[in-house]
């Protein structure tokens, strides 16, 4: 089944560097069985990682033992859909490529406030 992104279109790879998506193939994509939405494509900042850290998701510090390499500003990420709507309630939200953001991100984010926050071109 061909996985879709907010804009309607096939859903772009996020990240390989560090591997990202929630069954770690670089892809925001959803089958379901997340239970934590990870469909947002974020570029980190220190805004956004230091925002995560206070309320308890620490995405900063490596994990070797889970293969995390702890996340820094510039990373690209899969967040999960319910964070990024949080951060963005709390003016903390990082940027999204839209491209790479699966579809489903919808139930939780509304596609302007995502638009807002894109560093692809809306199309």
């Amino acid at each position: 089944m061909a996985q879709v992104n907010v804009l309607g279109q096939e859903l772009q790879p996020c990240s390989y560097d560090p591997l990202t998506g929630y069954y770690r193939t670089g892809c925001c994509e959803n089958h379901g069985d997340d239970p934590g939405m990870h469909v947002v494509c974020v570029v980190c900042t220190d805004e956004f990682l230091g925002y995560s850290q206070r309320v308890g998701n620490d995405l900063s510090t490596p994990m070797p033992q889970y293969g995390f390499p702890g996340l820094k500003s510039g990373d690209q990420w899969c967040l999960c859909a319910p964070r990024w709507q949080e951060a963005f309630a709390a003016g903390c939200a990082p940027q999204v490529r839209l491209a790479a953001t699966h579809l489903s991100a919808l139930e939780f984010c509304r596609l302007a406030d995502l638009q807002v926050h894109a560093i692809d071109p809306v199309s």
